[in-house]
């Protein structure tokens, strides 16, 4: 297997490029060359000053979900590192206005409300106030860059787990979604991107010769990362996602769930590309930390016709209708549900017992015109 070149792999190549420059790095623990060499490293041979920032997880990539930290320093690359998952998620313009360039270079899944590519639109977006370069190192879109699925947020609900109005699965790369940002919001930077080079958008990324790194704490296999995109939306009910379990976001259920049950009435629905298998479980954090739990593992069987959101809509119908113990959870006063679908017409939908295949066909036209929008912006 002929292994991907990185965005990363060719700045290596140019690296001298970076010599004498000041220069803001938008990494995490993903950002390593094929060798696992991190990019902090190799700036800090050319570099005449490094400035880091991280995103939601830290530098390490180590911090559970959601939780916010201050600028910190680093021990492991004895840096001081910048939080863009605090107070401030847009790098400071003073900060960024005294840097030559930023370089942003993150692995990222290719779902709308994982939060990666909200710190890409705020480093754009600060970027373009400040002129202040910034380079892409772009990296495969792991789920491939052939398939877009799932409602596109509507602009009242935009928020950081749905930064602009695309779809849930939006089949770009990094640095095709960079350039999708700055010219559709007018963000007014300078972007470039560093290309990748033997990457196909039909490709997965087990088909890219790269070694996968989990990208966050409950992302811990490519398989994970394409049920997430649908059981992501769990977090919006009183339904554990399976956070606290080996196998987060597959593992699906609550303590009053009959595990034989319902995986029985699920696998009767014939849905594509899955099985689902009556599983007990006991988170050991999140919700129903402690306590057994009831529900089903969802085994993907053909990951080519497997479709995340549906399927993860057609179990919270069921469940929906079968247990009186199922609620939605609201957050500050708003349903958590409509932030992560992007509006409330799913919710609704689904409480008005609409079919699955009613409700799915209720972004169709959305779909198609974000695939119009973005034509002229792929690079692969």
């Amino acid at each position: 297997m002929i292994r991907v070149k990185t965005g990363l792999d060719h700045l290596i190549e140019v690296k001298e490029s970076l010599r004498d420059l000041e220069v803001g790095l938008v990494v995490n623990h993903t950002s390593l060359t094929g060798d696992f060499t991190h990019l902090i490293e190799v700036a800090k041979n050319y570099a005449r000053k490094i400035v880091v920032f991280a995103p939601e997880h830290g530098l390490s990539g180590a911090l559970p979900p959601g939780a916010t930290y201050t600028n910190y320093f680093d021990e492991d690359y004895s840096v001081e590192v910048y939080s863009l998952y605090g107070e401030t998620r847009e790098p400071p313009q003073d900060i960024v206005s005294s840097l030559d360039c930023l370089i942003y270079d993150i692995q990222d899944i290719g779902v709308r409300c994982y939060t990666y590519i909200s710190t890409l639109y705020y480093c754009i977006k600060s970027a373009g106030k400040t002129s202040t370069p910034i380079y892409v190192l772009d990296r495969p879109n792991p789920l491939t860059g052939s398939t877009i699925e799932g409602p596109l947020v509507k602009e009242e609900y935009i928020s950081f787990i749905g930064i602009a109005p695309i779809p849930m699965r939006y089949g770009l790369t990094a640095g095709e979604l960079a350039e999708y940002f700055n010219t559709k919001y007018s963000l007014g930077a300078e972007v470039h991107v560093y290309p990748l080079e033997g990457w196909k958008r039909e490709m997965w990324f087990d088909e890219t010769g790269l070694y996968w790194i989990p990208p966050s704490p409950n992302i811990p296999t490519l398989t994970t990362a394409l049920i997430y995109v649908g059981s992501v939306l769990i977090e919006g009910t009183n339904l554990s996602e399976g956070r606290g379990t080996t196998k987060p976001f597959e593992y699906i259920g609550a303590p009053w769930i009959k595990p034989v049950d319902l995986a029985k009435k699920m696998n009767k629905l014939n849905l594509p590309g899955v099985f689902f298998r009556p599983v007990r479980f006991t988170p050991y954090t999140s919700k129903y930390s402690g306590k057994n739990c009831g529900g089903v593992h969802v085994c993907v069987v053909n990951r080519n016709t497997f479709k995340p959101i549906e399927t993860i809509l057609h179990l919270i119908k069921l469940i929906k209708n079968d247990y009186s113990e199922f609620e939605w959870i609201k957050r500050r006063g708003e349903y958590f549900f409509d932030l992560l679908t992007g509006g409330n017409k799913v919710r609704l939908m689904l409480e008005q017992n609409c079919s699955v295949e009613e409700i799915a066909a209720s972004w169709r036209s959305d779909l198609m015109k974000f695939k119009e929008d973005v034509e002229e912006l792929l690079m692969y």
